[in-house]
């Protein structure tokens, strides 16, 4: 599993990007699940798996 933490621009960590090959899931800065982005039908869902929209929009869900 890759993961990759997101930044702001003054370097404190806001969430990470886990990759598992099959999905992408983010967790903010906590570790508290926000979405996951699903790779074989191109769809990002909320933390409630309600559908966002097609392709990664994982970051759009950072608040």
């Amino acid at each position: 599993m890759a993961t990759e933490t997101l930044r702001d621009n003054l370097g404190r960590k806001i969430g990470t990007l886990e990759d598992d090959g099959r999905q992408v899931t983010l967790r903010d800065a906590i570790g508290k699940k926000l979405g996951t982005y699903e790779k074989n039908n191109n769809t990002t869902r909320d933390e409630l798996g309600r559908k966002v929209g097609t392709g990664n929009l994982l970051t759009t869900l950072l608040r």
